[in-house]
């Protein structure tokens, strides 16, 4: 659809009819009310581990929840870095960097007025980490586990203060607590004394969570409202929250699901909502004509192919991995994308404290990709078959179909012969997990999967260690060797934060070396939001505060 078309117009009135008129009510007129049209295709889950992605962090953890660190997301000039949440400071044992003490925020309310406290911390760690806790979760794990998986144990040694135990010294751990947000124990007590008495365990916890998740109880600066799966979620500001520069001055967020680019759009000109996340490349000059702003800026975002390295896979020739690198015209993909994209040199760019000046130059050199791929055995009439799965949107997925179709076109000058399995983003998102052996890959042996690079465990080891094979971690396809192993365990090891960047470096220059992945874009995150929703700051980060923002 080109920008400015009539096929808007029938379009907004399905977006119109599904949407319906939110603002309907005289109650919710006379709020200030920001509505958020989402690229997800479900309500990420609110039960305190959102699904979705780190969509889900964004839209129902930061907003709703708190974690024991946060994310600094009150510029957009530089990085965003690990600060304070409700653990007020934390430090590593010197006798044994298996344990940290964490000292916990006082004062801090559940929405549901029950205190937080060293018992919350060790009972959220137990819904993740305990299958003999009540109230554990395995639904939960998933998207838990694999982001701290060092993390085994929580131990109360006053109110409001605790020690977390890893698996083994992990420098890590702290940046890794930014995904474990903290539920109200209370008020999953409270779900779980309504559920009628007998039946298994594993089973009355579920319903408990189930309902927990109707009335969720973080400490976030909103609190859920109403919920209808599939179609909205609506927060409201909690106006007690504890820090004053966060409590929110919008009264209700609305949040839907809009998985179609082209629907989000209509959505947006429409009027049906006042923000949209990946706004459709093309209708860009239509938004900006209609008064709304664009917000994009790099972010720590790697848009990869990420590859198999299973028995039989055509990935396990260094060559056909390099000559794919080599083939991809990133240049023309950011025209096409209109300038929402930047180029990448690896997991991190030059200038970063983890970068390493590796040997291998990603660039556009079809050239010298052909002539590997030769090299390789394969030509015109003989191409290499690969098979690619992806999803046709979802969180940080940028525009999935039209970027690989464009990298398909690309490769076939290289003598690939590209397929794609398309799958719905949940789904490609849980397959993650399960590996490239496992039948949910259905023949893939590449996964279209984007993902966050703040952290160094995100960034690096959960696809390079021999340790974060399915299903333990994302090492989806079962990439590492005796090498990288070493470089990950001087880091984790590396407490002092110049040699663990020094350390990072070297594993950042061996994996771009290896290439375990077909490096395509980094995101820009970008957003288009109404001009009457002013404090918007689009930080260089996957998430962004709603908290700070107002309406006009």
């Amino acid at each position: 659809m080109q920008a400015g078309s009539t096929g808007l117009k029938p379009l907004i009135a399905a977006i119109a009819v599904a949407i319906g008129t939110l603002a309907a009510s005289p109650a919710m007129a006379q709020e200030k009310v920001l509505r958020i049209g989402m690229t997800a295709a479900d309500i990420p889950r609110t039960l305190g581990q959102p699904d979705q992605g780190f969509e889900g962090n964004r839209f129902t953890g930061i907003p709703i929840y708190d974690a024991l660190t946060h994310w600094d997301l009150s510029k957009s000039d530089g990085p965003s870095v690990m600060i304070p949440g409700l653990a007020e400071s934390w430090a590593v044992t010197p006798t044994d960097q298996t344990k940290w003490i964490f000292k916990l925020r006082k004062g801090v309310k559940f929405h549901d007025g029950s205190d937080f406290n060293a018992d919350a911390v060790v009972w959220n760690v137990g819904k993740v980490l305990d299958k003999s806790a009540e109230q554990f979760d395995a639904s939960q794990v998933g998207v838990t586990a694999s982001r701290m998986p060092t993390l085994v144990s929580a131990r109360k040694i006053d109110d409001y203060t605790v020690e977390l135990t890893t698996s083994e010294p992990d420098s890590f751990l702290p940046i890794n607590l930014t995904n474990l947000f903290m539920a109200s124990p209370t008020k999953w007590k409270a779900m779980l004394d309504a559920v009628p008495a007998g039946g298994e365990k594993a089973e009355r916890a579920q319903k408990a969570w189930t309902a927990f998740a109707a009335q969720a109880s973080g400490t976030g600066p909103f609190k859920v409202d109403k919920f209808v799966a599939r179609e909205r979620l609506e927060l409201v500001k909690n106006a007690g929250y504890w820090d004053p520069k966060r409590t929110p001055k919008i009264d209700r967020v609305v949040l839907l699901p809009l998985p179609e680019a082209n629907s989000r759009t209509a959505a947006l000109v429409s009027g049906q909502v006042d923000w949209i996340e990946a706004p459709a490349p093309d209708a860009l000059d239509t938004i900006k004509q209609r008064g709304f702003k664009i917000y994009a800026n790099e972010q720590p975002h790697v848009w990869p192919w990420q590859l198999s390295f299973v028995e039989g896979s055509p990935w396990l020739d260094k060559r056909v991995r390099h000559a794919a690198n080599l083939c991809v015209n990133r240049t023309e993909m950011k025209q096409l994308l209109g300038g929402m994209m930047a180029e990448p040199k690896g997991t991190v760019g030059p200038g970063h404290p983890w970068w390493g000046n590796p040997k291998f130059d990603i660039k556009y050199d079809p050239e010298a990709a052909r002539k590997m791929m030769t090299e390789a055995g394969f030509s015109a009439a003989k191409p290499v078959k690969v098979k690619i799965q992806t999803s046709s949107s979802g969180s940080g997925q940028m525009q999935p179909l039209p970027m690989n179709e464009y990298v398909q076109q690309n490769l076939k000058d290289c003598y690939f012969d590209v397929q794609f399995d398309v799958v719905e983003w949940n789904t490609l998102f849980t397959n993650w997990r399960r590996g490239a052996k496992d039948p949910t890959a259905n023949g893939a042996n590449a996964t279209n999967v984007s993902f966050a690079a703040m952290d160094p465990f995100f960034a690096m080891v959960r696809f390079t260690s021999t340790k974060t094979f399915p299903p333990v971690s994302n090492n989806w396809g079962y990439f590492g060797n005796a090498e990288v192993d070493e470089l990950i365990r001087v880091a984790r090891t590396s407490f002092e934060d110049k040699a663990r960047d020094e350390a990072l470096a070297k594993l950042h220059a061996r994996i771009v070396e290896e290439a375990p992945f077909v490096w395509i874009a980094h995101d820009v995150g970008p957003r288009a939001i109404s001009p009457k929703v002013k404090g918007v700051v689009q930080p260089k980060s996957w998430f962004i505060d709603i908290a700070p923002m107002s309406i006009e």
